[in-house]
């Protein structure tokens, strides 16, 4: 790892105001996808944030007191701590959910159990329901989540509320590929993304 990604994980989990590095700020997002199923009203910001270590790499896991409400890659250029609202604490959500995650990159756990609240458009809402609906180990294309969402001619609608998940891998948009089975377009970076799938083939036999 480099001094400047040594620099970047140092300021995450020290909390350091003085660090003056370009930080990436997820999407923001009001539903919430439960399991089995269930909705509560969206908060305007997460009220708790803290930074996990993970075999995958470094998240800052967020949730208010009802539900997770982002999660982001901690190695991404121009993530800045300043951005994130709230205390810098671990709460019983985020440990649960970094706990799920490291089962998760293990091949242990194929569904998540967690109230989700990503904040965003309806439309965009619609798509990360589509997406948490993709199977583990499988996959779909973009005009396949358009088509479910009711207008199959919305594919680059549905690549930019791809984009704008705010809780990668949970909402697993990285099982959505080009039409031709191309791996296009993922907040974490395509090595992670195919990382993500190759997981998903690797434990689903």
């Amino acid at each position: 790892m480099g001094n400047e990604e040594t620099e970047k994980r140092q300021a995450i989990l020290q909390d350091d105001h003085g660090y003056d590095g370009k930080f990436y700020c997820a999407g923001k997002s009001g539903e919430v996808f439960c399991r089995p199923s269930g909705k509560a009203e969206a908060q305007a910001s997460p009220l708790f944030w803290y930074p996990y270590e993970t075999n995958l790499g470094l998240f800052i896991i967020a949730a208010n007191d009802a539900a997770i409400t982002e999660i982001r890659f901690g190695d991404m250029p121009g993530f800045y701590r300043n951005s994130l609202r709230g205390e810098k604490t671990q709460s019983k959500l985020t440990d649960l959910a970094a706990k799920q995650l490291e089962e998760y990159t293990s091949g242990k756990r194929k569904r998540f159990e967690l109230p989700l609240l990503p904040a965003g458009t309806a439309f965009q809402k619609s798509v990360w329901q589509a997406l948490v609906e993709i199977p583990y180990g499988e996959t779909r294309s973009y005009k396949q989540i358009a088509g479910q969402v009711g207008n199959s001619s919305a594919s680059r609608a549905v690549g930019m509320a791809n984009n704008k998940n705010p809780i990668p891998i949970i909402i697993p948009c990285h099982r959505v590929l080009g039409s031709n089975g191309a791996l296009v377009g993922y907040a974490g970076g395509l090595e992670l993304k195919k990382r993500l799938l190759d997981l998903e083939v690797r434990y689903n036999l």
